[in-house]
């Protein structure tokens, strides 16, 4: 058992924690999104070509990348940095991309896929703000695409495509309906055919073949790859992963940021990163908080997949897979199939391509987080309820009630004994007061005391502590899943993912002039506030003076950290504390204990009121 010493640290202990986790987040989470907003804004300057996987003498195995800036039959030269995206998109013939969630084009140079904009989604929750851009081609800022081609075997002297390549299409739009056809020819016997398909939502089949009308077999190794050039802005919290991440047939989920790759082994000149061999199956892809971009390989087929960085001017990063070698006789034929993710991460979407495309884990594109098993069912949970009533802010106020019933009779186990212990506390006082000089003995009456009365004085720690996993689990929801994006609730909550946009400090916006996000402190947190304060005053005054400076200052502190956090979560935790407040004072009622509110607030203003043991 646990004497009254050790309670006090226990106390300490989880009140230091919480301040340690949550305050890291007030401290530097809040300030460092200012920077990066700020830094968002500032155009990165164009890059050098990307580096495409190569084989070596060995089947199925990769050497040292190689430049693919050689000239070959057919391409034109490699254009110079333009200081524009619409200049980049511009320098080279275009078919253009067009499906109900997205917009963009793909390039004939190089045959790329380099331009893509979601439809459904804008910068900020105004309506006429610029659509997201996911996709940007080489010679421009933020460059960011997907590369597919054939790598030549050992010995093999013929010309393959590359990113100076100029195909042709027979089509000058793709569509769900329209897939389009670009065609190569080397000059030296081999054609090459890329059938390009994309269906009504984010996923692209990419069709590689190769016709060899030469007069000797060639053996080509198929890949694709997702390079990003210069580091992109992130958002720099632990409990969100961004960069380089892929399910790796049996090596599972690996999830590298951008700094840890740059820490990876030298893979040949500039280029550093990680390489696994012999797999059959997953994706590698690059992740932001809300889009993703990732190849998937035929999963029957053995693969080699590769984290890279290429730390020559402003960085490339990339991932790519490098396929067995395909051995292409005389007078045949051979091909192999890509598949690219790119838009949002929706989970019914990347659930969907999951299930029906048979890509190992690709849910985890998604970042569900070590509460795994807690996070997901809670967003179906509250997905549900959003499509029986339309507003996700209802949803979380109902999934909340959901959630008190089910923990219901633990929650009334710690009430009713936070209530007996409420009733014998005249006798606790009456034995602190006998044995003042005697810690021991003063201990082992208490012990005698809570034995006898069947209380369990920890008991009042569970409702508390149940709720971190849950509180925590319905964080990440809200961070992570872009279904919570710009949701609006009601009245000026106009995206439960984003801080309440009020601020006290400026009357909530009646005062003309904006509030640093420092000072952030909304209706929500100090309604917050005001539920947590009356949750601890409906019990009695810790006798520990630590304690009840801790319990005295733990609802202001609360109350500005929340201010940084979604408005969702601090919605979800002001209704959660006033149904605790009603399921509190309605057990402390049933076992006639008294409720101490009105006391205690009158005790706060210099009333001191009359004592239980005053009373006996």
């Amino acid at each position: 058992m646990m004497n009254r010493e050790d309670n006090k640290n226990l106390l300490l202990a989880i009140v230091l924690s919480a301040v340690v986790l949550l305050g890291w987040n007030y401290f530097y989470g809040v300030p460092q999104m200012e920077q990066q907003r700020k830094a968002a804004q500032q155009i990165q300057p164009a890059q050098p070509g990307v580096v495409t996987p190569a084989p070596g003498a060995a089947p199925g195995s990769a050497a040292p990348a190689v430049s693919p800036g050689v000239a070959t039959p057919g391409t034109v030269p490699a254009l110079p940095g333009a200081v524009t995206r619409e200049a980049a998109l511009q320098a080279s013939p275009r078919v253009t991309i067009d499906t109900p969630r997205m917009m963009g084009s793909l390039s004939l140079l190089g045959g790329r896929i380099d331009d893509v904009l979601l439809k459904a989604y804008r910068e900020t929750v105004d309506p006429t703000s610029p659509n997201i851009v996911l996709f940007s081609p080489q010679n421009g800022p933020n460059a960011y695409y997907a590369d597919f081609g054939w790598a030549p075997g050992t010995g093999v002297s013929a010309a393959v495509p590359g990113p100076q390549t100029l195909w042709t299409a027979d089509r000058t739009t793709l569509t769900p309906a329209q897939p389009v056809t670009l065609t190569w020819n080397n000059g030296q016997g081999l054609t090459f055919k890329r059938v390009i398909g994309v269906d009504a939502n984010a996923m692209f089949t990419v069709a590689d073949t190769v016709e060899n009308n030469s007069g000797a077999p060639v053996t080509l190794f198929p890949y694709g790859l997702v390079a990003r050039h210069g580091k992109p802005v992130t958002q720099g919290y632990f409990v969100l992963h961004e960069g380089l991440i892929g399910v790796l047939g049996s090596n599972g989920l690996q999830e590298y940021t951008y700094d840890n790759v740059e820490k990876e082994a030298v893979l040949g000149g500039s280029q550093r990163g990680k390489v696994w061999k012999d797999l059959t199956s997953g994706f590698l892809g690059i992740t932001d908080k809300y889009w993703a971009a990732a190849i998937i390989p035929d999963q029957e087929r053995k693969f080699e997949g590769r984290y890279s960085v290429n730390m020559a001017g402003n960085k490339t990063f990339q991932v790519d897979y490098l396929g067995d070698g395909v051995t292409i006789a005389p007078g045949t034929s051979a091909g192999a199939t890509t598949r690219l993710f790119a838009g949002a991460k929706e989970v019914a979407t990347v659930d969907g391509y999951e299930k029906s495309q048979n890509i190992k884990r690709f849910d985890l594109m998604i970042d569900w987080g070590w509460f795994y098993f807690i996070t997901k069912p809670m967003f179906y949970a509250i997905d549900w309820f959003y499509h029986l009533f339309g507003n996700f802010g209802v949803a979380i106020l109902l999934v909340t009630v959901l959630i008190k019933l089910i923990f219901f009779p633990l929650a009334n186990k710690s009430y009713a004994s936070m209530a007996k212990m409420k009733a014998v506390q005249p006798e606790m006082v009456s034995i602190r007061e006998r044995f003042a000089d005697d810690k021991m003995k003063q201990q082992q009456a208490l012990m005698e005391l809570y034995k006898k009365e069947k209380i369990n004085p920890l008991a009042g720690c569970w409702p508390v502590l149940i709720q971190i996993p849950v509180f925590f689990a319905l964080y990440k929801v809200l961070f992570v899943t872009i279904e919570m994006r710009h949701a609006p609730f009601f009245g000026w909550i106009r995206d439960l993912a984003a801080p309440d946009p009020t601020s006290i400090f400026n009357l909530f916006g009646l005062l003309p002039f904006a509030v640093p996000a420092m000072l952030l402190l909304g209706v929500w947190p100090i309604l917050m506030g005001i539920t947590m304060f009356v949750q601890m005053k409906l019990n009695p005054e810790p006798t520990d003076p630590v304690q009840k400076m801790v319990f005295t200052w733990m609802p202001v502190f609360f109350t500005f950290l929340l201010g940084s956090f979604p408005a969702g979560l601090v919605i979800y935790w002001t209704w959660n504390n006033f149904l605790s407040i009603l399921q509190q004072a309605y057990i402390m009622k049933k076992f006639g204990t008294k409720i101490e509110l009105w006391d205690n607030l009158k005790g706060m203003f210099g009333k001191k009121p009359a004592t239980d043991a005053g009373k006996s």
